[in-house]
């Protein structure tokens, strides 16, 4: 019988994620805890330094849009990055536009360009062999993008599963041959199912990260700032599970409101359909509130919406590094919510079946 269920068989009314599938989490179950509210994940998942290298693959709308999002924002924690696409010329573009954006001035003695407020991570032309040498691999190619539909009704994410699966297993097998030992991280849809397919094709699961829930955490804000009916969701809401139709968004982790909350995850999944019935491919927001910033939060050891593994499914969770170890949140919820969140990742338990 699942850990949930137990719940509700001995009365329960709230319970916390590690409480079930904890036996999921690590190589082997960790029981270092000390704080209830941070339950201990991972091990040893990325050596600490000053600042990082970062390298993206591809340079489409997502990529390129990422790509500024770093360069503006990752300047105290990202040393370069390296961008690498099959279009060289759209690579050479890039590297000379990102370059050309800069302060008019540095600040400091003129000794150390890297030390200065103003400083921006230097962007650089990769060869396909050097795209592994780095600390963070961002994954954002898509081999099928959906065409701009006004009428769209579903969900177009899983669309692209297929194709972005095979690119996934040809990028990870390059990675075991250049024995990477960074993070690698995926931005292509659907996120979550495409992370267990890296760890599918041989990756170590506490090396691959997914970036995906940020931006769904980013739309119920926005809506939560339009209503003040979701007014709490800025205080004390929460996003949980995968960048897709499964997503949970709780309205108020302390004082959950079932229906209020169904309602807010409702406007956060379909915001991007909105964004396409007005003509527009909704990209910019998730490069950045899913990228970008989620990415820069990671690498300076701030809590952030990301994917980890849960076993055999990853799922969307507030988490952080710490002396170089992954934590998630681990607060008490309600029921209703936990049971939710445990739909979300049965679902994604059942993609990856299909799949085998």
């Amino acid at each position: 019988m699942d850990r949930v269920s137990k719940f509700f068989d001995t009365g329960f009314i709230a319970g916390n994620i590690s409480d079930y599938n904890c036996h999921d989490i690590g190589s082997k179950k960790i029981s270092k805890n000390l704080n209830t509210d941070e339950f201990l994940a991972y091990e040893n998942v990325l050596c600490k330094k000053k600042k990082y290298m970062v390298n993206i693959l591809a340079m489409g709308d997502v990529g390129s849009t990422l790509l500024l999002g770093l360069r503006l924002l990752g300047g105290d924690i990202i040393e370069a990055i390296g961008i690498f696409d099959i279009n060289r010329e759209v690579t050479h573009r890039f590297e000379m536009e990102m370059n050309q954006i800069s302060y008019p001035f540095f600040s400091g003695d003129g000794c150390d360009e890297m030390e200065s407020l103003e400083y921006m991570p230097a962007v650089k032309v990769l060869k396909e062999e050097e795209i592994f040498n780095c600390d963070v691999f961002l994954f954002c190619p898509s081999v099928m993008v959906p065409e701009v539909d006004k009428k769209a009704t579903e969900d177009v994410r899983m669309v692209q599963y297929e194709g972005n699966k095979k690119l996934v297993e040809k990028y990870v097998k390059k990675a075991k041959e250049n024995e990477f030992n960074g993070i690698f991280a995926v931005m292509s849809d659907p996120v979550d199912p495409l992370c267990q397919c890296a760890v599918n094709a041989g990756l170590n699961r506490e090396k691959v990260r997914g970036f995906g829930l940020g931006v769904m955490n980013a739309r119920a804000l926005y809506h939560s700032m339009k209503n003040k009916k979701f007014g709490e969701y800025k205080f004390k809401g929460r996003a949980y599970g995968p960048h897709g139709k499964d997503l949970v968004i709780a309205n108020d982790i302390d004082n959950y409101d079932d229906d209020l909350s169904k309602e807010l995850t409702e406007l956060a999944v379909n915001a991007n359909l909105e964004i396409r019935k007005i003509g527009f491919k909704p990209y910019i927001a998730p490069a950045i509130s899913s990228g970008a910033i989620s990415v820069i939060e990671f690498l300076k050891n701030r809590w952030h919406y990301s994917s980890i593994s849960f076993g055999e499914v990853f799922l969307g969770i507030k988490n952080k590094l710490k002396n170089e170890n992954v934590y998630f949140e681990n607060p008490k919820l309600d029921i209703k919510l936990l049971c939710r969140i445990e739909n979300a990742i049965n679902n994604l338990k059942n993609i990856n079946r299909e799949e085998k």
